[in-house]
């Protein structure tokens, strides 16, 4: 608990009781700090590490947590810590690939409120909101809705509509964004360099609460995504000045197997040139399920080579949780 007090938001950019239209304290002590273990030979350790730390909201009065999905991905340890103090182990229900979700059982009472969802799809561009983190009002945020718009990320993954926020949370890894009202309205995800009024500044990336209701109940029941998964590449692309660049490789995922380098152009699917990450995924997911082989256009040395690729299910790739 001492450890999140080292820092707090200055005080005219935190939320004040008297300011808001919902129980600002009721709100504050939802939220609790995730801790999570993984193994070191998981798949996702050398990107994401071993030990994660971020936030989780408290959806259910039976103590169900919502967070973002890579703090708990591969975890076999997880720890819950409310704002009063209380730690308790948890495990992981379940983890959306197509979303980002990830949901955390406690396994002990719990010690914390939980926030009513709302609906991001009502948010306009200029709305105010709020950014909340765990450890009381020094972590929480007046902000405002900045735009809402297409998220494609290097780790191949979507999002049609995301919301974007600032001034940012520098603590966003499943921080909670609430409207107006105190509804929950996202969840953290990213800390992003844009231009805002002619001036680069950080904003926050949150994937909308709308798309967990469709999902909720499925993933609670049974541990798993009602998604269709996609094909998967393990091939992490980045887009520096509108060039499509292969930044990082998986070791031993189908695009490494197949001879993709890290530093390859890709220049297209089968005959289809691409030129944004959004369209590389579209192209890729139109081709079929899990296991279809996907033809790489790729550009390396001046040479343009075409590599098929036997994409395969991300998920199977992923060290599965365990509830003792």
């Amino acid at each position: 608990m001492a450890k999140t007090q080292q820092w707090a938001f200055p005080d005219a950019l935190q939320p004040r009781a008297e300011d808001v239209q919902f129980d600002l304290a009721g709100a504050l002590d939802a939220i609790v700090m995730v801790r999570a273990e993984v193994p070191a030979d998981g798949y996702t350790a050398a990107s994401l590490g071993t030990e994660r730390g971020g936030y989780g909201t408290v959806i259910r009065p039976d103590g169900l947590v919502l967070t973002i999905g890579y703090l708990v991905n591969e975890a076999t340890q997880i720890w819950l810590t409310s704002n009063r103090g209380g730690v308790v182990p948890a495990y992981r229900v379940g983890y959306d690939h197509t979303t980002g979700f990830g949901l955390v059982q406690p396994l002990g009472k719990l010690d914390a409120s939980h926030l009513p969802r709302g609906h991001a799809a009502g948010l306009q561009v200029g709305d105010a909101a709020y950014a909340l983190g765990h450890g009381g009002r020094a972590h929480a945020l007046k902000t405002r809705i900045i735009g809402k718009r297409e998220f494609a990320g290097p780790w191949e993954y979507l999002l049609d509509e995301a919301l974007f926020t600032a001034p940012a949370h520098p603590q966003w890894g499943g921080a909670a964004l609430l409207d107006a009202q105190g509804q929950l309205v996202g969840v953290g995800s990213l800390l992003l360099q844009e231009e805002v009024k002619r001036e680069v500044t950080h904003v926050n990336m949150f994937v909308p609460i709308d798309l967990l209701e469709p999902i909720l109940d499925e993933m609670v029941r049974t541990g798993r995504s009602p998604h269709t998964p996609h094909p998967w590449l393990g091939m992490s692309t980045q887009d520096p000045e509108g060039r499509l660049v292969v930044g990082n490789l998986t070791q031993g995922g189908p695009a490494q197997r197949a001879g993709v380098q890290v530093g390859d152009l890709v220049l297209g699917i089968g005959t289809q040139r691409v030129n944004a990450l959004a369209d590389l995924y579209r192209a890729i997911w139109r081709l079929g399920a899990p296991g279809v082989k996907v033809p790489l256009m790729l550009g390396r040395g001046g040479d343009v080579l075409k590599i098929n690729v036997t994409s395969a299910e991300r998920g199977d790739y992923l060290k599965k949780p365990n509830l003792h």
